[in-house]
């Protein structure tokens, strides 16, 4: 097992911060890494319950990811699973996120804990995955 913390400062105030990411219509503009694009989805982490989204690349390629969202406590965190369906839509193996809202001096921090994955393979995967999906969350305060 292998675990990923992804910490990003941003120019606001912990509430705002919260609400892109767990309001469906603000998660779903930064959502999933640059260059790919999500025709359906079901994104609401501001309720426990399902979620999926679907991806797809520029190849056309199609990726899916699902999971339950365990707890929200706005403005402080909102935690979900995470699974990759494969191309007969079996959810492969289950790993837990915890989006954290904390207030900083001149904004917020978004923490993002990402664990129980696989290996470090899927850790460096997410890593790469995760990071540009925030330079994209980055880009809504620019």
């Amino acid at each position: 097992m292998a675990d990923l913390k992804l910490e990003r400062e941003f120019p606001t105030t912990r509430e705002n911060l919260f609400a892109w990411i767990s309001d469906g219509a603000k998660l779903f503009q930064w959502w999933g890494p640059e260059g790919v694009h999500v025709p359906e989805h079901d994104l609401n982490f501001s309720r426990t319950g399902p979620w999926y989204s679907i991806m797809k690349n520029a190849e056309g390629q199609t990726f899916k990811v699902s999971g339950h969202v365990t707890h929200v406590d706005p403005p402080n965190s909102v935690g979900f699973t995470w699974a990759w369906h494969d191309d007969q839509d079996q959810r492969g193996p289950e790993s837990h996120v915890t989006f954290s809202v904390v207030a900083t001096e001149n904004g917020a921090r978004l923490v993002l804990d990402h664990r129980e994955l696989a290996d470090a393979e899927a850790a460096a995967n997410h890593n790469m995955g995760w990071t540009s999906s925030l330079a994209k969350l980055e880009a809504q305060f620019g």
